[in-house]
């Protein structure tokens, strides 16, 4: 699942394009959805407990993964307007796609059977990715384009921080947050947000999209629609 290739000026011109289409969907959602970047999970995603539930072998999927990382893309070459943040210090974060907005990568969810057979079990989860960011990799500070979904975090493998390295660091609005193996986090990727792997180890992360429940029927329906046009857009590009 990797982006046909482009001319430099023309990534150029979809990094700008996107991060002003992200801009102004942002102010949309400013002006009719507030929240704290950290949601209870229990509450906005009960079904968060099912993925925790079976962490340990999702954990050992996402392990004979890893065993071919190298044929896994890179988040830029999946998606080239992110070269910034995932091409910026030329250490791989690499992304394992089994759902993207709604489409399926069928060779991917035969991979991985657990995961995949609770991610179809649960209509919410829009996207569904495994995550594995190279030793000494960061990911600069930024922003999600739009608050209709929200992110799920479940560790996979999380190095711990040692005398000389502060180990796997995720932060969201400027404060700093730390997971052991098998504990999940939900919350606003439209708040800033930026993640270290400062260690010697893979960080391996499950990430989910998940619709945000209780928006208003507009924000429910524009959020709709712009899945919708990314699911369009994908297609164009060949991803499904």
């Amino acid at each position: 699942m990797r982006a046909k290739a482009a001319p430099a000026w023309m990534e150029e011109d979809m990094g700008a394009f996107y991060d002003g289409t992200a801009r102004a969907i942002r102010s949309i959602y400013d002006r009719r959805i507030e929240g704290p970047p950290i949601l209870d999970t229990a509450t906005h995603f009960p079904e968060g407990e099912r993925f925790a539930s079976a962490w340990q072998e999702i954990r050992d999927e996402a392990a004979v993964v890893a065993d071919q990382l190298q044929q896994v893309p890179r988040f830029h070459e999946i998606m080239r307007e992110q070269v910034e943040i995932s091409a910026n210090d030329g250490r791989d974060w690499r992304l394992f796609v089994l759902k993207a907005y709604g489409t399926t990568v069928p060779a991917n969810m035969a991979r991985c059977p657990v995961l995949a057979g609770i991610v179809r079990g649960i209509p919410s989860v829009l996207s569904a990715s495994i995550s594995f960011m190279a030793p000494r990799k960061h990911i600069p500070r930024h922003r999600g384009p739009f608050r209709g979904v929200l992110r799920f975090y479940m560790a996979l493998q999380m190095p711990r921080p040692t005398a000389e390295r502060r180990g796997a660091v995720l932060m969201i609005d400027d404060a700093e947050y730390r997971m052991g193996d098998g504990e999940c986090l939900l919350w606003d990727d439209t708040y800033p947000h930026e993640v270290f792997n400062d260690s010697d180890e893979v960080r391996t992360v499950l990430l989910l999209d998940v619709w945000r429940r209780g928006m208003p029927l507009d924000m429910a329906a524009f959020s709709r629609a712009l899945i919708g046009m990314v699911r369009i857009g994908m297609r164009v590009r060949g991803f499904a």
